[in-house]
């Protein structure tokens, strides 16, 4: 379990039932599982900071950006902010309101595509629900790093994940033109 100021909980509450029409627009559909099977929640506390929405099986955070997001110093406290959560291990997107409140399909998509959180590395179920073995049920240290794929193993070392980078104001939302969505996560 990640670690959060216990001061935060009462915000934390006050958030939820005041969410954004954006929030509340993007809580459709990450609500119930909707998205991959994945458990979202939100306005969850992490660390220093109350996130929008929190998926601990993909170990992501999405974060819905208003417009004084553009200021420069609001931009400096979000990098500030992203690092924090990076440095516990997690991913962040974030979203421009605007976005998810036109183009909520794109959005969902994109979060969507996001890859699971890696297997575990001593045994257990990861969060694809694939059996991962013990590294001392191993002989050959490498087995123990990797991942099941269609019937193939691929180290998880080779596994190249690149963040997708954050929508730009009236800008294709994370989508470079002359690429499709699919080339964008494979990436």
């Amino acid at each position: 379990m990640l670690p959060y100021e216990k001061r935060l909980k009462q915000n934390s509450r006050a958030l939820r039932s005041n969410m954004t029409e954006a929030e509340q627009a993007l809580w459709y559909y990450l609500r119930r599982k909707q998205i991959n099977g994945w458990q979202f929640y939100r306005q969850k506390p992490l660390g220093r900071y109350i996130v929008d929405f929190y998926c601990p099986a993909a170990r992501l955070v999405v974060e819905l950006d208003g417009s004084q997001h553009f200021e420069s110093e609001h931009a400096q406290a979000d990098q500030v902010r992203d690092q924090y959560l990076a440095g516990l291990g997690l991913r962040v997107l974030r979203f421009d309101n605007r976005q998810v409140l036109l183009e909520t399909e794109a959005v969902v998509e994109v979060i969507g595509k996001s890859p699971p959180a890696p297997p575990f590395s001593k045994g257990g179920v990861d969060a694809s629900g694939l059996e991962v073995a013990d590294e001392s049920e191993n002989s050959d240290a490498n087995k123990s790093n990797r991942m099941e794929t269609e019937n193939e193993l691929i180290p998880t070392s080779a596994i190249k994940v690149e963040p997708i980078p954050p929508f730009a104001k009236g800008g294709l939302g994370g989508i470079r033109s002359g690429t499709s969505p699919e080339d964008e996560v494979d990436a």
